[in-house]
């Protein structure tokens, strides 16, 4: 074994090997990957291999249509196969719920070019003719999906890089890794060591183990999944073709042939947590003993499904440990803090159809400084300590699991291992009807329910039992004033005597010169993308605040603190949980705030984006005149203690002003409607702030700044597409049809020609409304074109945006 590599990859999975082989691609061969045992090892070799290119997630199913491209194309470049079976995949359903989630699944597929059929129990019984039909009201196909031989397609991808100039070495046990003072990694095995620039830990299961030595506790428990292997069936052996791939969610199994029988497998309720806490290195090629009991009911939905399975023989039952994460999407990206440790793990039992996509995509990480597409759904940074328990893991995981199949409502909350995070709040709200969701550990209220109403989400693919209740609220900010309790927010202090110029060189936009002034701005990567948005308030030359998205906490906290000058000159302490946020928005919002506050709060003395630190009631308070709803309204930041002495305070202060909460919905439909954008759907790495429509708040001529020369190079290239708002039509007889949620494919004529970042329903304005990145030549106001929703296509119109106060006069007044 070598001593010194550019990269070293722990884990010789197919994640490792997809890694290794897309490095290798673009041209980083001095590479090495360590395996313990022989490739594929770990948990891949006793995967399924199932090939499903459409699910509930747009990100993965963009990966997973690669992923299958490329194992396609393995073998004519490698000389290995990989197995590959493109014999379709069969969907089924028994609800109307589920006939709704696939007209919604068979848009998304159009915009991604996969062929997503929905037909009738009678053709989905020509397709698979061993299932009874009975209860279906439909099936959905796609003629590209399949599966492969998970050891044959690692062997494949190991090959190709080996035949670039790619090492591997098995039998290697990694022991330790460390960080020198340099800044290369060194990793210890029973082989010796090796130096290297980038470090990958590709795992596993082992992964969180291997994380700990560096510090790093990832969020993944290794999970017991079972499928059973049946013996011949007649009526499989007598099909004269293979059987497509089969699932039916009502009764969460999955099924294929697998010689003339069927493999049988799925997600169980009561899942168990194996190994938690840590591994056995030495767990090589194995399996747990069965436990059929566990999966007698998905058995038993199977055995339904296909008359003559339950008389059939059961030639082996696996039961196999993978790793599994707290929201069913796997880690990757570059570890906070640790400059050059990447992290490609955690796969959900989805590692086969995932890891050509994302292998890809760390290459490209690891080798351009970031990937080609926004990969910040799987980013590791999306979690923060709060996930490093293995207790909450396990409650967590266990939800997810057991609902793999179920319904992929827009909205859904997960609820285990909550509450975590709350403010003094928390109680009161819910006293007054509140339905919280959670973001990054923290409770927040999505909506409330009025007296008599159960406080409850009741989701759909159309409109869910909140949408009214939602309307109500939107109007009371609208027209009245409304209070959102908002302390999730992600919060920093930076000071010290070079925070100005460190913060100028981050910034894209011009920072405030004046003390008590704030400024909204982007953080743009080095090629010129959206890292993120943020505000900037500066208290003074040496102090200043910052506010960015709850959900952005570690990973925005990592990208400022990789820019941090290294001679002590600035400090950054994140200060989330130490300062509460009360958003009072509207038309009355002032009139509110006097009757509370000694404080001048007109126009003159305290304009938009100002900020001043006032009283409210009793309370200390750094009050910002920003408002997301686009009304006149402040964020009041206060110390977390005196939250509720300020919130009742306004509350018996506005009672006869109409005063009332607002959740984040009512904001979202708010924010839609001002044409605000939200990182994450409108805004991402992968956009420049000109794609997003967001080009104004660069300040390209103020100097150097992170991201200005990437920004630069793709403005010389020309701008093809760019962002552009829809207001879309109902169709006669929708009855409540049409809403958009996001990710509806965008139709001119009969070409996709983009997808909805963005969706929803603008209360206020009484319109469907929808965000879409488009050819520029169709973003001209008045363009039409059509989205499907509900597999119908609507009128969709383009519109200047903001629709709603485009002068701004509200905000400013």
């Amino acid at each position: 074994m070598k001593t010194h590599a550019r990269v070293v990859i722990i884990g010789g999975g197919a994640a490792g090997a997809s890694t290794l082989y897309h490095l290798a691609h673009l041209g980083w061969t001095d590479t090495v990957l360590l395996e313990k045992g022989e490739l594929a090892s770990g948990t891949t070799w006793h995967a399924a291999g199932m090939l499903t290119q459409m699910n509930g997630n747009h990100h993965l199913a963009r990966l997973a249509v690669y992923s299958v491209d490329l194992y396609r194309r393995l073998e004519a470049e490698t000389g290995r196969s990989t197995g590959i079976r493109q014999v379709g995949s069969l969907r089924l359903a028994s609800t109307q719920e589920r006939f709704d989630e696939f007209k919604v699944f068979a848009g998304r597929a159009t915009s991604l070019g996969i062929p997503y059929e929905i037909v009738t129990p009678a053709r989905a019984r020509e397709l698979a003719p061993v299932i009874s039909t009975e209860g279906l009201l439909a099936g959905a196909h796609i003629a590209t999906d399949g599966y492969c031989d998970p050891t044959m397609l690692t062997t494949a991808l190991a090959t190709g890089a080996r035949a670039l100039g790619a090492e591997i070495e098995r039998r290697t046990l990694v022991t330790n890794t460390t960080r020198t003072p340099s800044g290369e990694w060194v990793v210890e095995t029973n082989h010796g060591s090796i130096t290297c620039e980038v470090l990958v830990n590709a795992a596993g299961q082992w992964a969180r183990d291997v994380g700990r030595w560096v510090g790093l506790d990832l969020p993944i428990v290794p999970y017991e999944h079972m499928y059973v292997v049946f013996d011949t069936m007649a009526s499989v052996a007598a099909l004269p073709a293979e059987l497509p791939t089969m699932r039916e969610p009502e009764g969460a199994f999955y099924a294929r042939q697998e010689g003339q029988g069927l493999l049988v497998g799925g997600y169980e309720q009561g899942p168990k947590a194996w190994m938690p806490e840590h591994v056995p290195t030495d767990f090589e090629s194995g399996l747990l003993p069965p436990d059929l009991e566990r999966i007698e009911p998905i058995l038993a939905a199977a055995f339904r499904r296909f008359p003559g399975l339950e008389q059939t023989g059961a030639r082996k039952i696996l039961n196999g440990p993978d790793g599994y994460t707290p929201d069913h999407r796997f880690l990757m990206g570059e570890a906070p803090g640790r400059p050059g440790y990447f992290v490609l793990a955690g796969f959900n039992s989805l590692g086969i159809i995932a890891s050509g996509g994302a292998g890809r995509h760390l290459a490209e990480w690891i080798v351009d400084g970031e990937p080609s597409a926004d990969m910040s759904p799987f980013d590791l940074r999306r979690y923060g300590d709060y996930a490093s328990d293995t207790r909450y893991l396990i409650a967590r995981i266990d939800e997810t699991y057991e609902r793999h199949y179920d319904y992929a409502f827009p909205g859904h909350e997960e609820h285990a291992g909550r509450p975590l995070k709350s403010d003094p709040l928390y109680d009161r709200l819910r006293e007054r009807g509140a339905v919280m969701g959670e973001r990054f550990g923290w409770e927040r209220p999505l909506w409330f329910a009025p007296a008599g109403v159960e406080p409850a989400d009741v989701l759909s693919f159309r409109r869910p039992n909140f949408f009214d209740h939602v309307g109500a609220e939107v109007r009371a900010v609208r027209e009245r004033v409304g209070i959102l309790d908002q302390t999730s927010f992600a919060k920093y202090e930076i000071t010290g005597p070079g925070a100005a110029a460190y913060l100028d060189r981050v910034a894209s936009g011009r920072l405030p010169t004046d003390d008590g002034r704030l400024a909204y701005t982007l953080l743009l990567t080095e090629a010129g993308g959206v890292e993120t948005d943020l505000t900037i308030t500066r208290f003074a030359a040496d102090r200043w605040y910052v506010v960015t998205a709850a959900a952005a906490e570690s990973r925005d906290q990592a990208w400022l603190e990789r820019y941090l000058p290294e001679d002590g000159s600035v400090r950054l302490a994140t200060v989330t949980g130490a300062w509460g946020v009360l958003t009072v928005a509207g038309p009355r919002s002032r009139e509110l705030l006097s009757r509370v506050s000694p404080a001048d709060l007109s126009n003159a003395a305290f304009p938009f984006r100002a900020a001043r630190e006032i009283r409210i009631g009793y309370a200390p308070v750094r009050a910002l005149r920003v408002s997301y709803s686009g009304e006149l309204g402040w964020e009041l930041h206060l110390p977390i203690e005196y939250l509720r002495h300020a919130y009742d305070a306004l509350l018996a202060a506005g009672e006869d002003l109409g005063v009332a909460d607002y959740g984040y919905r009512a904001l979202e439909s708010l924010r839609l409607e001002k044409g605000y954008p939200l990182w994450g759907e409108e805004l991402n790495p992968a956009r420049s702030p000109d794609e997003s429509g967001m080009g104004r708040f660069v300040a390209i001529d103020k100097g150097d700044f992170v991201g200005r020369e990437g920004l630069l190079r793709r403005r010389a290239a020309g701008l093809s597409r760019r962002l552009a708002c829809l207001v879309i039509d109902p169709l006669p007889g929708d009855d409540g049809e049409a809403n958009p949620f996001g990710y509806e494919p965008v139709y001119q004529g009969e070409r996709a020609v983009g997808i909805l970042d963005a969706a929803g329903y603008g209360h206020h304005l009484g319109t469907a409304i929808g965000y879409s990145v488009l050819p520029v030549e169709l973003t001209a106001p008045g363009t039409r074109l059509e989205v499907a929703i509900l597999g119908r296509r609507r009128p969709a119109f383009v519109r200047e945006y903001p629709l709603y106060d485009p002068a701004g006069a509200r905000l400013r007044g």
